[in-house]
């Protein structure tokens, strides 16, 4: 599932492709053409992303849509080609095109409604109006894992897999610690780093999280190979020498996703 950086660059690039022009709304697939018909010639107006969650605002409402597991977005310029039947939700403008398939969910919703979702939503370190004062509240009450609880997108929302096991390592938290363990500092630090982290991914569409000491050419090791791309510390590396100590990174499941970290480096 992607996390909350692709969701806030895929508002940035419908944006940039189609904001503030009229364009051609259609859905090929059959599952969205009602509200497709209401919103075809209609202005794209702006788009926003809070977590994993993608709106379209339209004069008519908004385009609701979470990828989920299997959703995929895909631009290309004009003209468009023939659109295939698996394609949920296609724009069209004059210079490009864009094609939605397989999304968990793609509605037109009202305000009130778009703000509902927002309402149940935690803070997103990519928002301009995150508070991590109303995570730090939730967290700091909780006997849950910190692992868990920043996958929760109630708690915090954008973080996945990737960003929790990353950010755990970078601060040297054991992921099996309970959330109320976890001082005021070592929060406050956490969140700073995943606003960074989580905006340098935005910039480059890909997620890198080690330190320039531990980059492939300075530690003179060859570059990861994995369809996530990025330059991560244990995400993924189960099995495999740790950047840092040289252990091996361990992976186990937790809240249904596989976790990964060091326990040198993150003990309790």
């Amino acid at each position: 599932m992607p996390e909350g950086h692709t969701i806030h660059r895929l508002a940035q690039d419908y944006t940039a492709a189609f904001a503030r022009t009229a364009v051609h709304v259609t859905s090929p697939q059959g599952k969205f053409a009602d509200s497709a018909a209401l919103l075809d010639g209609t202005v794209l107006t702006t788009a926003d992303a809070h977590g994993k969650h993608l709106f379209l605002g339209f004069g008519a409402g908004w385009v609701h849509i979470h990828l989920g597991l299997f959703g995929k977005v895909t631009f290309g310029p004009a003209p468009a080609p023939p659109p295939t039947d698996t394609v949920r939700l296609r724009l069209a403008g004059d210079t490009a095109y864009v094609d939605l398939r397989g999304p968990t969910t793609c509605a037109l919703i009202t305000e009130p409604e778009k703000q509902a979702i927002h309402d149940r939503l935690g803070p997103d370190p990519l928002r301009p109006d995150a508070d991590p004062e109303a995570a730090h509240r939730r967290i700091s009450r909780s006997r849950t894992t910190v692992a868990a609880l920043l996958m929760d997108q109630k708690v915090v929302a954008g973080v996945g897999n990737v960003y929790r096991a990353e950010v755990l390592f970078r601060h040297g938290i054991d992921p099996y610690r309970p959330g109320k363990d976890l001082t005021r500092a070592e929060w406050d630090a956490i969140w700073q780093d995943l606003v960074g982290l989580m905006r340098e991914g935005v910039r480059n569409n890909r997620i890198d999280t080690v330190r320039p000491e531990h980059t492939p050419e300075a530690m003179g090791r060859p570059p990861r190979v994995d369809d996530h791309g990025g330059e991560v510390y244990v995400y993924r590396r189960a099995n495999q020498p740790c950047h840092v100590c040289g252990g091996p990174v361990r992976t186990a499941g937790l809240a249904a996703r596989n976790l990964f970290w060091c326990p040198a480096c993150q003990q309790r």
